[in-house]
């Protein structure tokens, strides 16, 4: 996972094939997408292609705009156009993938929370894949309420019921991911990601 061990040079790399797969993404018929030549020709270790794994990656970058070389700016800028004009052209496909991204992950977290119940020991092991599937859910809901998505509001209420049965399993901790990532995920926001669950 990228983000334990965080480098600027690899978002920049995982957003541009993401980036460069959008059209095709948004096109097709999958929730998880590939990234790599062509945009469908897996690469290595690189992430999975959704919406949310790119909102993320690009709200990172831009936020870190002054860390960037101007090259990297420039390619930041370039893949900002692109995301904005594949959103233009597939508005409605584009909402209708936030919505079922932001929905299977919720759902996808029930099966941490059974394992949490039936084997207390492994809960804390397998936490960090939660961690993502949270955070990027929570990427996807100001681009939601800014394009005003119809289901936003349901979403939010799911996501409000997952976080609740969360924070039975989990207890304050130092933030889970690479320190050099804590000042763009703020506590207030992203409380998980400043949590685990408890060593068994």
């Amino acid at each position: 996972m990228s983000e334990r061990k965080y480098s600027i040079e690899q978002d920049l790399r995982e957003a541009s094939a993401m980036v460069e797969g959008l059209d095709r993404y948004i096109q097709g018929d999958q929730l998880y997408g590939t990234t790599g030549s062509g945009g469908f020709l897996s690469s290595g270790n690189m992430p999975s292609l959704t919406i949310g794994a790119l909102l993320m990656r690009l709200r990172r970058l831009n936020e870190q705009k002054d860390k960037l070389t101007s090259t990297q700016r420039d390619e930041l800028r370039m893949m900002e156009v692109r995301h904005q004009a594949v959103l233009k052209e597939w508005r409605y496909r584009y909402q209708d993938r936030m919505v079922w991204e932001a929905n299977s992950r919720l759902d996808a977290m029930s099966g941490f929370f059974e394992e949490c119940t039936s084997n207390p020991r492994l809960c804390s092991q397998v936490y960090l894949p939660e961690v993502l599937r949270r955070t990027t859910v929570q990427e996807l809901f100001q681009p939601m309420q800014d394009l005003n998505v119809a289901e936003y509001e349901e979403i939010r209420k799911k996501a409000n019921a997952v976080d609740s049965r969360l924070k039975r399993f989990v207890r304050p901790s130092q933030f889970v991911w690479s320190a050099d990532l804590q000042p763009y995920y703020p506590q207030d926001v992203y409380w998980w990601m400043y949590n685990r669950p408890q060593e068994v």
